[in-house]
């Protein structure tokens, strides 16, 4: 009954509200107290008893009313955080303030005029409440100042937050300022050795300010994706300055609560549908606020200051150099140096990523997290900002406990097309991974763990479980993805010069793809279909050329199919036969791209397409593989040396998307803007225009075709046919393990041409990304709250909201 007559009275308040025509002041406490002094509301019932309508009316009809409001929540979360919330009724105002704000920022944030209140300054709000300070007391602060400084405070806020260390004469006020929030940081990790016991009303109160305060980093969502709009989120930048005393204590907390959480626990089974999981609701919340804080710009000089430390090695608990990241969020990522705290992230987030991947005998007995996107996207920030953390995920086989779960990820969502986003994000970080030598070389170990997976069985290594994946992805993923098909290519080109031995399946994908996309019409619907061709011919060269001795399977797989080769090198080039081509039904090109896979692995289910009506965000546009790569050749000694980026009359990405349709799959009209080494400016301006527009002609078929590398498998086949047709003669062999036997022993030494040099494509951070990233983050954060929807039926610029 009490809880019936707190809520009425609640709704009364709002109902008063939003009826009163004339200002009420903001010293009348009787009546904004009725809000969070008076009662104790859920979040759920914040949402509920505060209709979205109800907020728009008051903030159109009484605007001076809908600040007052804000002003005062703000304010009665400032006096608390200073006070140290020393009583009972001083916690539960704040968490309904927090729930209020929760519920109301959105609104703010969705019209234009009212964007810039909270940067507005509230007279009697001053600058610093510092003890020491030399500070102008007539300088007021900005309301969003106050409000995200007052969050920092509170989630360091003892028997609030965190456990007290409190004596019992020490007045609250007084410990809040003179609290070393260093010492209190919420778990042990990296930076912090001592675990604090569990506290689940902390660990509530902690999820319900991080909700907040992520709710005022989303004003991001309410900006449209265009040029102007690519600055950095203002909140976070603030939050994550120098201005806030909690930086350091706050970033360790949020990182060691993520990688030390364990949805398994001690594996009793069906323990998460017995108990509460507050933990993990914290984890989920804390994860997606640290991401959205590793914002930096790329190509500033945050971006140079981030290389600059990459060299060095200065202990993440020190204080920041000048010359680092304004972002200390970023900065500390970037300086986490020691082996034991590379290890904590890399173990942390490989144990999550992995857990979806579980088999248990009891079905649905273990909990299933479901944040698995968030941390894709925490540990493509850690590879891209700490490249000492790259080169320890890389320096053992551990990477391939990383390399196994994106794999499963890809494979199970390559038919989802609301899931397209995840696609790109694992094949962003294979690619980031590939531009590695050590990367390579760790694929050769063999894979033996057998995930279940919608794949044909095969007995190998990893990289055979990567070519075979990414031959699903190509052959049976929907057509959203066929953009992504230069990067898929683009990793196996660089990890082809180290694949020891591709098993005989591997070998027979690699062929299928050739003989697909190299089949006249596919080669002449698209103005930039050939560069598949190129790359797959690259990876052949790679192999025959570094790793011939034990890729028996390959090159048999070569022999068996020489007549795609030789059809390649005698491809027609004059008009007639064009024409002839395209006037050719499409089905004689698809069905050379369908494969049938043999019997796949016990206990996999097939790739699923979503289920009608599911939610979905669109995606910004990716820059094509010449613009998010760099070249580098291998020398000798094992380094890269880098290739100047040529000039290029198109140095943005091409934001026709930008302005027109923003849904990912607009890519599959821009053709596959992938180019060769010596491919000109004229075919690079060509490749803008629509695939409507263009059509093939002999001049633009000579100027690629006479760049096909085939010198290599030529000289190849030509060796080595003639012998293997004479065996088979002599012997009378049927059997194809003897024939590879006889390539096992063979030789090309002294009759292959010259090696060419590795070529490596090597991820380069770019607008274009950032912005693809900041689209997708903030479209996985909006499809994942629901409960409460913070953003629910807002007027939300950054994506559209789909359905399937």
């Amino acid at each position: 009954m009490g809880n019936a007559d707190t809520k009425l009275h609640f709704r009364k308040a709002v109902i008063q509200l939003t009826t009163k025509t004339q200002p009420v002041e903001a010293t009348d406490d009787v009546f904004w107290d009725q809000f969070w002094a008076d009662c104790s509301i859920a979040v759920q019932d914040v949402f509920a008893l505060v209709p979205s309508a109800e907020i728009r009316a008051v903030r159109e009809e009484s605007p001076s009313n809908l600040a007052t409001l804000c002003y005062k929540a703000v304010e009665r979360l400032v006096q608390c955080a200073d006070s140290g919330c020393p009583s009972e009724k001083e916690r539960q105002i704040v968490l309904n303030c927090t729930r209020l704000l929760t519920r109301i920022l959105p609104y703010i944030f969705e019209d234009a005029d009212w964007r810039g209140f909270f940067w507005s300054t509230i007279p009697g709000a001053k600058r610093s409440r510092g003890l020491d300070e030399d500070v102008n007391e007539n300088e007021a602060r900005p309301l969003a100042e106050s409000l995200l400084l007052a969050i920092a405070d509170l989630l360091f806020c003892p028997d609030f937050t965190v456990q007290s260390h409190r004596k019992s004469s020490t007045d609250g006020s007084e410990e809040m300022r003179s609290l070393d929030s260093c010492e209190y940081i919420w778990e042990a990790g990296v930076g912090f050795a001592q675990s604090p016991p569990l506290n689940y009303v902390h660990d509530l109160n902690r999820t319900e300010l991080l909700k907040l305060l992520l709710t005022c980093f989303s004003e991001a969502m309410y900006l449209s994706p265009s040029s102007e709009n690519q600055a950095l989120n203002p909140w976070v930048a603030f939050f994550c300055s120098a201005e806030n005393r909690h930086a350091l204590p706050l970033f360790t907390s949020l990182l060691n609560v993520v990688c030390s959480y364990d949805p398994v626990g001690y594996g009793i089974p069906y323990n998460h549908l017995l108990f509460s999981d507050h933990r993990g609701h914290l984890v989920e919340q804390a994860l997606q606020t640290l991401i959205v804080t590793l914002e930096h710009e790329p190509g500033s000089a945050m971006t140079a200051a981030l290389r600059a430390l990459d060299s060095s090695s200065s202990n993440p608990s020190e204080e920041p150099d000048p010359a680092g990241p304004d972002n200390l969020f970023v900065n500390y990522l970037s300086r986490i140096h020691r082996e034991e705290d590379l290890s904590f992230v890399l173990r942390g987030l490989a144990q999550l990523l992995n857990n979806p991947l579980i088999q248990t005998y009891l079905p649905r007995s273990t909990k299933k997290i479901q944040f698995h996107q968030e941390l894709l996207i925490l540990f493509w920030k850690f590879c891209d900002f700490n490249k000492k953390f790259l080169f320890f995920v890389l320096k053992s086989s551990d990477v391939l406990e990383m390399l196994v779960p994106i794999l499963f990820y890809l494979n199970d969502a390559r038919a989802d097309q609301s899931r397209v986003g995840l696609m790109h994000i694992g094949v962003f970080i294979l690619l980031l991974l590939s531009g590695e030598r050590n990367f390579g070389v760790r694929l050769n170990k063999p894979y033996t763990v057998h995930v279940p997976m919608d794949i044909p069985v095969f007995t190998g290594t990893h990289a055979d479980l990567l070519v075979v994946i990414f031959h699903k992805i190509i052959t049976c993923g929907h057509q959203r993805l066929h953009p992504l098909f230069d990067c898929l290519l683009t990793i196996i080109v660089n990890i082809s010069p180290y694949l020891k031995s591709l098993s005989m399946v591997a070998a027979n994908k690699l062929l299928h793809l050739l003989e697909a996309f190299s089949t006249p019409w596919f080669l002449l619907s698209a103005p930039q279909n050939h560069n598949l061709v190129f790359f797959l011919l690259e990876v052949f060269n790679n192999i025959i050329q570094y790793q011939f001795d034990g890729n028996s399977n390959l090159v048999y797989a070569i022999i068996r199919k020489r007549n795609v080769f030789h059809q390649l090198a005698n491809l027609p080039t004059d008009e007639a036969s064009i024409q002839k081509v395209m006037l050719k039904k499409k089905k004689s090109a698809n069905s050379r791209l369908n494969s049938t896979d043999g019997e796949s692995m016990e206990g996999s289910r097939p790739a699923a397409p979503a289920e009608p009506g599911t939610l979905k965000t669109s995606l910004e546009a990716t820059p094509g593989i010449d613009k998010i790569t760099e070249k580098a050749q291998v020398s000798e000694d094992g380094t890269m040396v880098s290739f100047p980026h040529s000039g290029s009359p198109i140095t943005a990405p091409r934001r026709s998307v930008i302005n027109g349709a923003s849904d990912t799959e607009s890519n599959s009209e821009r053709g596959h803007e992938v180019f060769t080494e010596s491919q000109t400016s004229r075919s690079r301006m060509s490749s803008i225009s629509s695939a409507a527009a263009w059509t093939a002609n002999s001049d633009w078929m000579v100027s690629w075709k006479t760049r096909l590398p085939l010198q290599t498998i030529m000289r190849l086949l030509q060796v080595l046919v003639p012998q293997v047709e004479k065996i088979c003669i002599d012997k009378g062999l049927t059997d194809e393990s003897e024939i590879l036997r006889f390539l096992q022993h063979g030789t090309l030494v002294g009759l292959l041409p010259v090696p060419h040099p590795i070529l490596i494509r090597k991820y380069q951070a770019n607008a274009g990304t950032a912005m693809w990233f900041r689209t997708y983050m903030w479209g996985v954060i909006y499809l994942r709250k629901v409960d409460p929807p913070i953003w629910y039926d807002t007027d939300i610029r950054l994506f559209e909201i789909q359905r399937i």
